[in-house]
């Protein structure tokens, strides 16, 4: 498809006829051509008639060769982007963001508050009182569990919220606080889109947490007194379940730190647990800000951030990226599948996801193929084909979901293999995936050009044997004769990441400070799109993280208006003569 960057949200051009296109340019080529042709066809008679044309083209390479001489012959020009688009974050708080004063000033206060607490690091007993906890075990007992109350008396009522509870390490290790969070934080209900929250500051809770009353009062009735329809893993069927009969047993032999009286006791001790984490971070924000501006600012936070990041994410795809012969997208929820082939873009593109998607994490490869240069759509899914070429005695990191792999001709008539891939979090797949596409176009689909838009996950310094780097991944694929949208040698400093936790989150090992965002965040070069060097040649390539075609260097995101932790990346690409 021509590249153009006019479309926007509101409208969106038809695109041209291939011949349309196809017309200015072919005048030019047409004599090239017919001696091109000429020449093909003698060599291919003369193949034939000593037995080697099935060896050396077979049909799929000549026709594949015919279709990249109709593509030369029009001059054609095509736009090729991917992008991860993020799963959902429940927690609006956990990644710093770009926004504005006021949100700064929160997030300095919450630092500050943690890493220098001074005489604000009072006893936990302070803002989860004797008379909560005698409540809570009561409830607690009540379910035939054991008292915590000699845990109670004895390790947590004297502790200092933040020195001795929030930043214990072997309170981490244990996973008492951190497990019920996991757990219990965010729940999705069967066929309904909005969730159910734990009242505490770090999801999309809505409720007032102005008071340590009120949040106890609704912390209570939330755990032990509202069932919520929960999905049998077994029977697949919603059944009524109490909040707290959902949390699960922490086991010794996967958190060794854990004492076997604590294994015991572990789900009456890490609901007390789970009970003071709220209780402090309700405590600590009441504390650095006025209830009202805090809690306004979470509320604008989850709107934009989490309820409206479908709506911003399509309305960007559509708005600028709707030129694209191909989008590869990872990290896609069956609903926002839903949402792309409801919208305009579903008129103009083949939305294709996984046949074995992703139900538990719902995070999916996805592929959009525009139907003026793919008017077939999907000619087959081979993803299972690909996964079975993984190297011989190699654990491959990869999860349902992660690889889609389908064959598609383009409307010169280009076979091709098109892929979209989310790599594990340390990048360890990469490679091996790659290969494996490699490895299947070489043995069942010879004369297919590869085009794979991917979340690499690689970096700039990667820990040896434990990291992808990247520039061992352009090694990697510069020696299958491919290259990608950043060259053969991708500049390691050509970031499309730039992340980092905030203090309001579970792992405080992980948080960072608001000065040391870009070294200690993740910023780091991750995303690519991947073809053969012999065929095609880059025009221009860039990066997004602005939703509107422009990158700022050195800025955290997601922001309110880009809903992504991930750079779009967008490359145009010609073939060559």
């Amino acid at each position: 498809m021509a590249y153009s960057r006019t479309a926007r949200y509101s409208r969106i051009a038809p695109p041209p006829s291939s011949s349309e296109r196809a017309e200015k340019s072919l005048a030019s080529y047409r004599n090239r051509t017919i001696a091109f042709l000429v020449g093909t066809v003698a060599y291919t008679a003369f193949l034939y008639s000593s037995g080697g044309a099935g060896h050396y083209l077979g049909d799929s390479s000549v026709a594949a060769d015919k279709g990249m001489m109709a593509m030369k012959a029009a001059g054609r020009k095509l736009q090729w982007t991917t992008w991860n688009i993020a799963a959902i974050n429940n927690n609006p708080f956990e990644y710093w963001i770009t926004y504005n004063d006021e949100y700064e000033q929160l997030m300095k206060g919450v630092e500050s508050f943690l890493e220098n607490p001074g005489d604000k690091d009072i006893a936990v007993k302070e803002v989860f009182s004797e008379e909560m906890f005698t409540e809570l075990d009561t409830k607690l007992q009540g379910l035939g569990w054991a008292s915590v109350k000699t845990y109670w008396d004895d390790q947590y009522k004297d502790r200092k919220i933040v020195s001795q509870f929030m930043k214990d390490p072997l309170l981490g290790s244990k996973r008492l606080a951190s497990m019920p969070d996991r757990i219990t934080n965010t729940i999705n209900l069967p066929n309904n889109p909005d969730p159910v929250c734990r009242p505490t500051v770090i999801n999309q809770y809505d409720g007032d947490l102005s008071t340590q009353s009120r949040w106890w009062s609704e912390w209570k009735r939330f755990m032990f007194e509202k069932p919520v329809p929960v999905k049998n893993k077994q029977t697949g069927e919603a059944e009524e379940k109490r909040i707290v009969n959902m949390l699960q047993p922490i086991k010794k032999a996967k958190y060794p730190d854990i004492t076997e009286q604590e294994e015991k006791d572990s789900l009456p001790l890490q609901t007390m647990c789970g009970a003071i984490f709220d209780a402090i971070l309700v405590h600590m924000m009441n504390t650095v800000s006025e209830p009202a501006k805090w809690q306004d600012l979470k509320r604008t936070m989850v709107s934009e951030l989490n309820k409206m990041k479908f709506p911003h994410t399509l309305q960007i795809l559509q708005a600028q990226y709707s030129n694209s012969d191909v989008i590869a997208l990872q990290e896609v929820s069956s609903n926002f599948v839903d949402s792309i082939q409801k919208s305009q873009m579903g008129e103009y593109f083949h939305v294709i996801s996984p046949k074995d998607m992703d139900s538990a994490r719902d995070q999916n490869s996805v592929l959009l193929l525009s139907k003026a240069s793919f008017p077939g759509g999907a000619t087959q899914e081979i993803t299972s084909e690909v996964e079975a070429s993984f190297p011989a005695g190699e654990s491959v990191p990869v999860a349902k979901g992660d690889i889609l792999a389908i064959t598609a001709t383009h409307s010169d008539g280009v076979p091709f293999v098109i892929a979209s891939f989310h790599g594990d979090t340390n990048g360890l797949a990469t490679k091996p995936v790659l290969t494996a596409l490699v490895n299947t176009i070489q043995k069942s689909f010879a004369g297919h050009e590869l085009l794979f838009g991917l979340d690499a996950n690689t970096y700039e310094h990667a820990k040896p044997n434990k990291q992808q780097s990247v520039v061992d991944w352009g090694r990697h694929y510069v020696k299958y004769g491919l290259t990608s949208c950043w060259g053969d040698t991708p500049n390691p400093s050509n970031y499309t990441t730039f992340n980092a936790r905030t203090y309001l989150q579970p792992q405080l090992n992980k948080a960072c400070k608001q000065s040391d965002k870009r070294e200690k965040g993740d910023v780091n070069p991750k995303d690519f799109i991947i073809f053969k060097k012999k065929h095609f040649q880059v025009l221009k390539t860039w990066k997004d993280n602005s939703g509107e075609g422009t990158y700022t260097e050195d800025m955290a995101f997601p922001t309110l208006t880009f809903p992504s932790d991930h750079a779009i990346l967008s490359t145009i690409v010609q073939a060559k003569e």
